[in-house]
């Protein structure tokens, strides 16, 4: 028999579909992280203080002159002259002067840090900004600054002349020289009348795009991190073998195994009607595994239990034999065993009676009653070995027998528990792993592979079992494909008699007669 083909690597890394489909899948994550952020920022704005600002400005001037020469060296020197004097805005004497003038009661280096300086590029202008929680206080504030401002600069540019103290009536000291540069204010601040700080929306935008972002990252962490098994895709891309069928969630099968009567009933439009056309899909994928040597002998296996492994193989089974195959059912699983249940046939003897010789094989197969060309061969008693009496020559044997005139589909116990499954896909042409969809994960399916490969079990494939209806690789069912309804009277009525029935040669000559006639 030929192995398995080793599992092949995962992809490196994600495409803008892969992308889009893990937003797709974590979105509510992705949601609630965002959410979770903008509140934050929202509470956080909140609990901050209201920041007002308002702007006063003054320009730097020099003595004017109708000489045209003159105007162009002043206005040179004053756009050079703010350039320093907009250091001494920001320095504690200019501070200590509001301080002052304000009687406020605050230090120098405090208030500094509710004013900032700016100089427009390539103007004389000095433009000051004051903060403070109260509008009013920062209007007044920026006024004093530059009137602050003003008075420092015209100390730093009136020279004393010949060491005298005394000062003249304008305030500058006596015998200064005239001041060459000086800080004149443009007008009045105006009363601020919003806040500045904090900024709402930019805050709750940035919450938003920090959110989004941690979002985003949880979900590309969740989906290198979730090694569950969701898409057929990922059976053939990660593992390298066939995904021969795609079983949707039913309901009717939650908690427990039973016949859904697959390939009989009448229902397309609900999950049943999903659920009997996978299943049909599933038998036609198996007839074209091998067109020349189709397989006979198949064990149903899974990793673990409570994938559905019993369900897949009794309907499964009613689906094949509902097209005509006569097929057998065999309960491999001596230690759990469940077809019987299942089919609601009568416990008894079964598989470990006729490897011990104690029953017949004819006399213990079960045909159910709904389809008699089903059979089924209980496990039988519990016996102390299971994978001894399942790996031998017996077992092997019977399984021949019953294939000769058969299709022959084994439930067998999970590969990864016991060795059950193993020993079984040995003596069988192929096994068939069943994979619940978000549940059994990459690694489970790896180390189950590998135990098929070390004791040179064949993969026919893989069947997706609990596939979701509804969400993110949902399974696709779209219904009923039915002929066009004929026109009245366009086809011709044939005739009631059967085309061929038991009375013998020429019944159809006769029918065809008869059309022939009434044409």
């Amino acid at each position: 028999m030929s192995t398995t083909a080793a599992p092949a690597e995962a992809p490196a890394g994600l495409d803008l579909r892969d992308y889009l489909k893990v937003i797709r899948t974590y979105w509510k994550g992705i949601v609630s992280f965002t959410l979770l952020a903008t509140l934050a920022a929202m509470g956080w704005t909140v609990l901050q203080p209201k920041v007002y600002s308002s702007d006063s400005s003054g320009i730097v001037v020099t003595p004017g002159s109708d000489n045209v020469s003159l105007s162009l060296a002043g206005d040179s020197l004053a756009k050079a002259k703010v350039k320093n004097y907009e250091s001494v805005a920001k320095s504690r004497l200019v501070a200590d002067r509001v301080i002052a003038a304000l009687d406020l009661k605050t230090t120098a280096d405090a208030l500094l840090g509710s004013i900032s300086v700016k100089v427009p590029l390539d103007t004389a202008e000095i433009r000051v900004t004051a903060a403070s929680t109260d509008p009013a206080t920062a209007q007044r504030l920026a006024d004093a600054w530059v009137n602050g401002l003003a008075a420092q600069v015209e100390a730093i540019e009136t020279a004393p002349v010949g060491g005298s103290e005394a000062t003249s009536d304008t305030g500058s000291p006596a015998g200064a020289t005239a001041t060459a540069v000086r800080v004149l204010p443009l007008g009045k601040a105006v009363l601020p009348t919003g806040p500045t700080s904090p900024n709402t929306k930019l805050n709750l935008a940035l919450g938003a795009m920090v959110g989004l972002a941690l979002g985003v990252a949880y979900a590309v962490i969740r989906r290198h991190l979730d090694r569950r098994i969701r898409t057929a895709a990922e059976i053939e891309q990660v593992f390298g073998i066939p995904a021969i069928g795609t079983l949707p969630l039913d309901h009717r099968l939650e908690g427990k195994s039973t016949v859904l009567d697959a390939g009989m009933s009448a229902q397309v439009h609900d999950a049943g009607g999903a659920m009997a056309e996978a299943l049909r899909e599933l038998r036609t994928n198996i007839s074209f595994l091998d067109v020349d040597q189709p397989p006979r002998i198949i064990v149903v296996t899974s990793s673990v239990q409570s994938e559905g492994k019993s369900t897949v193989t009794a309907n499964l089974a009613v689906t094949m034999a509902a097209a005509g195959e006569n097929v057998v059912v065999v309960d491999g699983d001596l230690r759990r065993p469940t077809l019987v249940d299942v089919f609601n046939l009568v416990p008894g003897a079964g598989v470990t009676d006729v490897l011990a010789g104690t029953a017949e094989l004819e006399d213990v197969l079960q045909p159910w009653s709904a389809l008699p060309n089903l059979k089924v061969l209980g496990s039988g008693r519990i016996p102390p070995n299971p994978s001894e009496l399942l790996g031998s020559n017996a077992m092997k044997s019977m399984l021949k027998t019953l294939a000769e005139n058969a299709t022959v589909l084994i439930d067998a116990p999970p590969l990864l528990p016991v060795t059950d499954a193993a020993v079984l896909s040995r003596v069988a042409d192929g096994a068939i792993v069943v994979i619940r969809t978000g549940r059994t994960t990459q690694d489970q399916l790896a180390q189950s592979m590998g135990n098929l490969d070390k004791v040179k079990g064949r993969v026919l494939g893989a069947v997706l079992n609990y596939v979701p209806t509804r969400g993110t690789d949902s399974y696709s069912y779209y219904g009923t494909y039915t002929a066009a309804p004929e026109e009245q009277g366009s086809t011709p009525e044939l005739p009631s008699a059967s085309l061929q029935d038991d009375a013998g040669e020429g019944s159809l000559e006769a029918a065809l007669s008869g059309r022939r006639a009434r044409v």
